[in-house]
């Protein structure tokens, strides 16, 4: 008998014999911002960062907004799902208690939010990723009270940890003349500035338990709707996608010294760049019809910055890269986190994989002829 198949076993014998504090299920924790986020800011009274309007969620579950901003599921639902993880509920969802926890781990993503704490200011209400942090380490007090401190670290040090911020500490704060870390540093220095904060911050979530981390890198953010529509040509801001590559390369780097230094880490880095700009330049050969533009908006208004009940849909949901000005479509998504499986070297892209939830299906959008 091989030693999984054994430890299988035990798990059902100790559940089923009713041991207390005895946990076997392996959960995530993420954290991040709109990009990854499942419905915390839709708790959140006072952000103006939110995705309750339709047609945010119209290929999720019922179709009507949950809280991901995209019209189906996340980077991070896509990879759980291939790796037979539960999808982790929004931290603030009011019906989480410690045994939903135990059994599918805990979302802290929030929109708006970035690595630094200033970092979209303007959006009122946002979790940054200290936010985060804080409230996981409250998390592991609830877990600690009910498991014990023995098994509640091992269900940390078991769990698998995400990562996912960055953008908005860009385009949301040090590309904005209003933060005044836009005036404060010059490109080179904070990138510095952010490594040397997430730093910290990968170090605080090492010593509260996370052993199995995986930061997700950026993608070329010079070429979301938002930035060519602000843009005088109409093209992707290179200085922005330039901005995006000196992050990934020093988290990167800062990930692989934190792993040789830290005992029993697994960090690893997941850096999506290169294929979503070959999405982005030649979408035909990935079956996209449009790159530039996105699938929810108000015509030739723009920007609309969100998705509103007044925007019209693109007729093919999954030929769309992006679904409003700032976040992929569910087709985009899908691709992306493809790119990440293989990086991270899962086997969740194999045909071992379990089939897509049955919510992610795309369907036509209502006003399609």
């Amino acid at each position: 008998m091989n030693l999984n198949v054994t430890l299988t076993l035990l798990c059902l014998i100790l559940v089923g014999t009713a041991i207390e504090g005895v946990h076997c299920k392996v959960v995530q924790f993420i954290f991040g911002d709109s990009l990854s986020d499942v419905g915390n800011n839709k708790y959140l009274s006072k952000s103006l960062a939110t995705a309750n309007l339709p047609f945010y969620g119209i290929d999720f579950g019922n179709g009507l907004p949950n809280g991901r901003f995209t019209n189906g599921r996340t980077v991070a639902d896509i990879i759980g799902d291939n790796t037979g993880l539960p999808r982790p509920p929004a931290f603030l969802d009011p019906s989480l208690t410690e045994d939903v926890i135990l059994d599918n781990g805990v979302n802290y993503a929030s929109g708006g939010g970035g690595i630094l704490n200033e970092t979209g200011g303007y959006f009122i209400q946002r979790l940054s990723l200290w936010k985060q942090i804080e409230l996981f380490q409250g998390t592991k007090e609830l877990i600690t009270s009910k498991l014990g401190k023995q098994s509640a670290d091992k269900f940390i040090n078991d769990a698998n940890f995400v990562v996912a911020l960055g953008s908005n500490d860009f385009i949301n704060n040090y590309l904005m003349p209003v933060y005044s870390d836009s005036w404060k540093y010059n490109d080179q220095t904070f990138v510095q500035y952010l490594m040397e904060t997430l730093q910290k911050q990968l170090l605080m979530l090492h010593n509260l338990g996370a052993r199995k981390l995986m930061v997700f890198g950026l993608g070329p953010m010079g070429c979301i709707p938002l930035q060519r529509v602000l843009s005088t040509s109409g093209q992707c801001q290179e200085r922005t996608n330039k901005l995006a590559l000196s992050f990934n390369k020093a988290a990167s780097q800062l990930l692989s010294n934190m792993q040789s230094r830290l005992p029993n880490a697994n960090f690893k880095f997941g850096d999506a760049y290169d294929v979503v700009d070959d999405v982005i330049q030649n979408p035909d050969k990935y079956g996209f019809s449009n790159a530039d533009s996105p699938c929810c908006s108000l015509g030739r208004i723009r920007p609309a910055l969100t998705c509103l009940p007044a925007s019209t849909l693109c007729s093919d949901r999954s030929k769309y890269v992006f679904w409003d000005e700032y976040h992929p479509s569910d087709s985009a998504n899908q691709l992306i986190a493809n790119e990440l499986i293989k990086k991270f070297g899962f086997l969740g892209g194999s045909s071992n994989a379990p089939a897509p939830a049955p919510e992610s299906a795309i369907a036509p959008s209502p006003d399609e002829e």
